[in-house]
């Protein structure tokens, strides 16, 4: 049976401080589908590239729905390792849809 397992993890914020500061996320991929040369994998990515991924699923999915993404919120009520981790979570949900 083939299997695919994608894990968002490791969160990072880069350029701490400063006004162009953002989180990343690892992203590790693991499967044994004969489909993929590579059985493991790993890149790191931010919440953008998340959009823009969503956007060409969009574009190509037909009358199929795509997973919404967790909000951009920039007032966040709370800390904000929980936003970094409600968004991980939601990221990681994205990702498993």
């Amino acid at each position: 049976q083939e299997l695919t397992t994608v894990r968002v993890q490791d969160p990072r914020v880069q350029n701490e401080g400063s006004w162009n500061s953002y989180v990343d996320y690892k992203i590790f991929l693991h499967t044994n589908s004969k489909a993929f040369t590579a059985k493991t994998s790993c890149v790191r990515r931010r919440y953008r590239e998340f959009v823009w991924l969503r956007r060409q699923l969009q574009r190509n999915a037909g009358l199929v729905p795509v997973p919404e993404l967790p909000g951009k919120s920039a007032f966040f009520v709370g800390s904000t390792d929980e936003f970094i981790e409600r968004r991980r979570q939601g990221l990681q949900q994205f990702l498993e849809k």
